[in-house]
């Protein structure tokens, strides 16, 4: 490169195979196959990383191109003044169509992370003089589109919503109808908006209420009724009456069952331990894997699928045939299929493994509703039709975590999730209502299996992690913030492999159905062990006390435990430290169905830690971290 020497030395390296030459790095990205073939799958820097989700944007235009209405698409991120990157869409249209709609599309057939924030229309696309799309020429997105007549704001409250939802958006000319999350707002953004109208209005704004009301002229609603009665009375549902199972979800004799199923049916495989239990179920049968996938096209799917695989080290080509993408959506009727698909399914599956979830720990019940109760129902519907097949139901250990269960001795397996109230957020709350109907549905003679796992960490032995999960985004923001809070509570940690090869060797026994299983570790780790671990492996970090770390987390907007900090001021105020008493929890079921297996629960210390930490390094998840 002429007169660049920095990026000469980058781009020209030296060859691994002869040192007397050198090797030039296209940028390009690419695969090796099962027969020694290179596939390529398109450029490295079109992958990007947005909250801690890895991306791919041409996963995106795939989806947006495939809407009749589109012509042609472009997908960037951009980096916004905060230094946090968003989602933007250039599109040509066939024809006029809303960004309502689009959005709408999209999130039919990807998760909320990967549905743009801003979408701008252009009559066409920059090019540049060799016929590609000039990224570097599209112009700044500075228009909002409307669904309804602008309104502008009318009173204080109202002029100082909007002027906060522009500054944490970066968009203007915000209107009261505006809903903040279809100008692309999310749980991050939105415990910074939650933040801002706190030291505005200096009152207490629960996170929820945006999600109750994410428009300027509902959120004004709240904010003035609580300046005036210096409360605010949240929405409550009852959760026993959400509990209600469609009557004509009915089992149909015979119950069919079989020691070595030929048709598996699998929600959740994109997930993180979805993908394992995916990876599972094809190493330890020779059954078809049927999986559940939001995507444009089964195409698409399957990559999606094969993509998820690789990124864990869990990619094997004789794996290809056996995976069938099922292009659906959990939270529609029938799962998002045509009648006869579904029914062709519910004839054809021998087995359910129901992982699939909207994991949202800042959503409330209603918002997550649709995917994880109503979604369960539809799977319960699958396995009642044409002949009943077993269903096994990953939920989760939080079910119990409710101020009645924490009186109890010790609380078995056996025992019924009865009481809900004090249930931490809405998504214990909604998947203790989908348990609900999975125990209804057993009632009327579905044969089904609950699994509740405690805190699922990394691979044991890869380290592969979910870095946008709550375990490593507080590493990473106790590392940032150079601190960690003077608590002592006992941390549940259960890697995943552990738990996709607990549920898949305890699901193929007869005996485990009609039984509940407990995933989680006998021996829990105190907090203080995990932090002298970190401090240990080079990261130093001062012990504060709570207080001050959580003040000292609020001001910091950017750390990776921001989006949480409102939950810690919660448990601040209410002086209650941020714990669970796992000691409690009885695990006997699962040991016994593991007792003459080589399934061991990992032990976790530093070593383990150490093996995290590597994975973390190695994916760029602690870079600029001191």
């Amino acid at each position: 490169y002429l007169n660049r020497p920095q990026l000469t030395s980058e781009k020209f390296i030296q060859s691994p195979f002869d040192n007397s030459k050198r090797l030039y790095k296209t940028g390009d990205l690419a695969r090796y196959l099962g027969d020694g073939n290179i596939e390529f799958l398109g450029r490295i820097d079109n992958q990007v990383k947005i909250r801690g989700f890895r991306i791919e944007l041409g996963e995106i235009e795939a989806v947006l191109i495939s809407h009749p209405q589109v012509h042609q698409t472009v997908v960037i991120a951009q980096e916004e003044k905060t230094g946090n990157k968003r989602l933007v869409a250039y599109l040509v249209p066939e024809r006029a169509i809303t960004t309502q709609k689009l959005r709408k599309y999209l999130s039919t057939q990807l998760p909320d992370y990967m549905v743009p924030s801003v979408f701008v229309t252009l009559d066409t696309l920059p090019l540049t003089p060799n016929g590609k799309i000039d990224r570097k020429a599209l112009p700044e997105p500075d228009i909002i589109e409307r669904d309804t007549e602008y309104l502008a704001p009318r009173t204080q409250s109202e002029q100082i919503i909007a002027n906060i939802f522009a500054q944490v958006l970066n968009v203007e000319n915000i209107g009261i109808n505006d809903n903040f999350f279809e100008l692309g707002g999310h749980s991050l953004l939105a415990t910074q908006v939650i933040s801002f109208l706190k030291q505005t209005f200096q009152i207490d704004l629960p996170v929820s209420c945006l999600f109750e009301e994410p428009t300027v002229v509902g959120l004004a609603k709240i904010i003035d009724t609580i300046l005036q009665k210096g409360t605010y009375t949240k929405v409550t549902v009852d959760l026993s009456a959400e509990a209600i199972l469609d009557p004509t979800i009915e089992p149909q004799a015979p119950i069919h069952y079989v020691l070595e199923p030929k048709n598996i049916f699998l929600t959740g495989a994109t997930g993180f331990l979805g993908t394992y239990l995916l990876y599972e179920l094809l190493e330890r049968t020779s059954a078809n894997i049927y999986c559940l996938v939001r995507s444009a096209n089964a195409e698409s799917a399957k990559q999606k699928l094969q993509n998820k695989l690789e990124s864990y080290f869990l990619w094997n080509e004789k794996f290809s045939s056996r995976i069938i993408p099922i292009v659906g959506d959990l939270s529609a009727q029938f799962l998002g299929l045509p009648t006869q698909q579904f029914n062709q399914l519910a004839n054809q599956i021998d087995v359910i493994y129901h992982n699939g979830a909207w994991v949202n720990h800042l959503y409330n019940y209603l918002t997550l509703k649709r995917a994880n109760v109503l979604g369960t129902q539809e799977v319960l519907r699958l396995a009642s039709e044409h002949r009943t097949k077993p269903v096994h139901f990953i939920s989760t250990i939080g079910v119990f975590f409710t101020e009645a269960y924490s009186k109890i001795e010790l609380t078995q397996e056996s025992d019924t999730p009865e009481h809900s109230q004090g249930l931490g957020n809405g998504y214990t709350q909604s998947k203790w209502v989908a348990e609900k109907l999975v125990m209804e549905a057993r009632e009327r003679g579905i044969p089904v299996s609950i699994y509740r796992p405690a805190m699922i960490t990394g691979h044991s032995q890869t380290g592969v992690s979910n870095t946008n999960d709550f375990f490593c985004r507080m590493i990473k923001g106790c590392i940032q913030l150079g601190m960690v809070p003077n608590i002592n509570s006992p941390q549940n940690l259960i890697p995943v492999d552990f738990v996709s090869q607990a549920i898949c060797e305890i699901s193929l026994q007869k005996e485990s159905l009609g039984k509940a299983f407990h995933l989680i570790n006998p021996d829990s780790t105190p907090t203080k062990n995990l932090f002298q671990w970190i401090c240990s492996l080079g990261y130093p970090l001062e012990e504060v006390s709570l207080s001050k770390w959580i003040n000292e987390l609020i001001a910091h907007p950017e750390n990776a435990m921001y989006a949480y900090s409102f939950n810690f001021e919660l448990q601040l105020q209410q002086q209650k430290e941020p714990s669970q008493n796992y000691q409690k929890i009885d695990c006997q079921n699962t040991l016994t169905s593991l007792a003459n297996t080589d399934i061991g629960i990992p032990t976790v210390d530093i070593k383990l830690l150490e093996t995290y930490f590597a994975y973390f390094v190695s994916d760029g998840f602690l870079n600029g971290v001191a």
